[in-house]
């Protein structure tokens, strides 16, 4: 894996990478991991993907080897050194680094609430960017917006939920437990059905930043994060290509919602569904995912 460098942002440090094996394509990538994860969540993809095209990855703020800021939540007094934890943030973290380190055309690949991020991100980009690449994106079922899907309970006990979970005490017990290997072990097996990949390397990349001291803020914010952008509103006005990939056994974020957006959005170029693996199959069946990533890449015109 390269070397990590930091790149001033806001006052906070944000850790990235560089592979480049060829100037092919006069575009980059730029792969952007999901809630939990670091830029080494790309280990199997962005050597293989700098053989095409210069390839970073990044720590969104509050992840990896970024900076790890207390999180400002709405309503809270706007303090130094304090980050809101949002979708709009980070895809302006995405978007100024795009054109203050990169400084070419990008392709964003996000995993997750990665995805979110890129297609945020490729709005306040413009032009800049030049497509986005959606790996098993977060669909964010839990939203305000999609909460008349929820049972009735959900609907009522929202207030007191909310209320709950803006307790700092609550949700550093709450991070503490799943950022336990134990916790971190039982997720990663719902996570890749397969099992394949499931390394002591995943393992430690995973909880190696979940013990630094600023850790659990962004889960706080995170998990305060009831009302925010949803991928289907952020594709209607969408003019650059967008390219799906899916694990046909992902258990949180559901098939049959990709195939519906496949349906709707005519930004939407492809769908291309991965046997057998679930939430992360850039990393489960890297092999599959960077075919398919290479033919996006190759397409960029």
């Amino acid at each position: 894996m390269s070397e990590s460098h930091i790149w001033k942002w806001n006052n906070f440090e944000v850790a990235w990478n560089l592979e480049k094996q060829s100037s092919e394509l006069p575009v980059s990538v730029l792969l952007i991991h999901g809630f939990g994860a670091c830029k080494e969540h790309w280990r199997h993809n962005q050597s293989e993907l700098a053989n095409f095209s210069p390839c970073f990855a990044i720590d969104l703020i509050g992840f990896g080897e970024s900076s790890q800021p207390i999180a400002r939540l709405i309503g809270d007094p706007a303090e130094q050194n304090t980050f809101e934890y949002n979708f709009d943030n980070w895809a302006r973290q995405i978007s100024d680094f795009c054109n203050e380190v990169i400084k070419t055309p990008v392709l964003l690949v996000g995993n997750s609430i990665g995805g979110v991020i890129a297609l945020r991100a490729s709005q306040l980009l413009g032009s800049n960017c030049c497509g986005v690449v959606l790996v098993g994106c977060a669909t964010r079922a839990l939203d305000d917006k999609r909460l008349v899907e929820q049972p009735s309970w959900a609907k009522w006990s929202r207030p007191l939920l909310k209320g709950l979970v803006r307790q700092r005490w609550l949700s550093v017990n709450l991070f503490r437990n799943a950022a336990s290997p134990a916790v971190i072990k039982k997720v990663l097996k719902q996570a890749y059905p397969t099992g394949k990949n499931v390394d002591n390397e995943l393992l430690a990349l995973l909880q190696k930043p979940s013990q630094r001291k600023g850790a659990p803020e962004a889960f706080h914010g995170f998990i305060n994060l009831f009302d925010d952008y949803l991928a289907p509103e952020l594709m209607k006005s969408l003019q650059i290509p967008v390219d799906l990939i899916w694990g046909e056994k992902d258990p949180w974020e559901p098939l049959k919602e990709a195939m519906s957006w496949k349906e709707n959005f005519s930004c939407i170029r492809s769908l291309e569904t991965i046997a057998g693996v679930g939430h992360c199959p850039h990393d489960e069946d890297p092999e599959s995912v960077n075919q398919l990533l290479i033919k996006v890449i190759q397409a960029v015109k």
